[in-house]
């Protein structure tokens, strides 16, 4: 069976797949805190793993540490594809002006986004470490985005431990204009996350276009944004398995 990784700077996830399983089906899943990459090989050993497609935006030594992970359960370097960035997959086309620039992790999430919404004009928001906002056209070309620190690296840059961030659900987000340092900070870094999705919105210039909203953040964000999202979890995982079935 195929071992699908998104290995981000936060957090490292697996999805464990059957050849002819859907994309989005997993046999089985499961993540750990970058930080916690140790864990990988135990959590790994039970699994029955023939190759890997990955995609690792941390750097080549996280990328060491996986390869050292799997060499214990007999995967060798050879089974092991890294997933990049092209100019053309699974009916998107990267519209980078050098598409290999394009993190891989991005490239996946356009893709799983199209594999979940075919034909349509998407807005595609991934809220981690860093807000990436993605503008795919409806026949999949990919137009270009934004990037800007993610909800929790502005509160970091404050001097805010993102283990304050569930304070954004109970911020008083009806008075933009706190009366005190913590929920000045939190509604001035919410503020900052929805006006860069809103702004990107509104020059997708059609009513009809899909936000799809995705990542560890999401969840504090959508809940402010001014029009419906959807939610997919897991969109980096969905994008390689659909890349690899070679969805249209």
């Amino acid at each position: 069976m195929r071992l699908l990784i998104d290995a981000g700077n936060t957090r490292i996830k697996w999805a464990l797949v059957a050849a002819a399983d859907p994309p989005g089906t997993w046999a089985s899943f499961g993540s750990v805190s970058t930080a916690d990459h140790g864990q990988l090989e135990a959590a790994w050993a039970a699994l029955s793993i023939t190759d890997v497609l990955a995609s690792n935006v941390a750097g080549d030594a996280l990328r060491e540490r996986i390869l050292g992970a799997l060499e214990p359960l007999g995967v060798r370097g050879d089974a092991v594809r890294w997933f990049r960035a092209l100019s053309h997959c699974a009916g998107v086309k990267n519209g980078y002006a050098q598409p290999e620039q394009l993190g891989s992790d991005r490239f996946a999430s356009l893709i799983g986004a199209r594999y979940r919404f075919p034909g349509e004009r998407l807005l595609i928001v991934t809220c981690g470490t860093a807000t990436t906002i993605d503008a795919l056209e409806a026949d999949g070309r990919f137009i270009g985005g934004m990037i800007l620190p993610g909800l929790g690296t502005m509160a970091n840059s404050l001097a805010v431990s993102t283990a304050l961030l569930p304070a954004v659900e109970a911020a008083k987000r009806d008075r933009v204009f706190a009366d005190n340092t913590n929920d000045a900070i939190i509604s001035g870094c919410l503020s900052a996350q929805v006006g860069a999705i809103v702004q990107a919105m509104a020059q997708r210039r059609d009513p009809a276009a899909r936000c799809v909203i995705s990542g560890g953040a999401a969840s504090y964000i959508v809940a402010h944004l001014p029009f419906p999202c959807a939610a997919v979890d897991n969109l980096v995982l969905l994008g390689l398995h659909a890349s690899v079935v070679g969805a249209s």
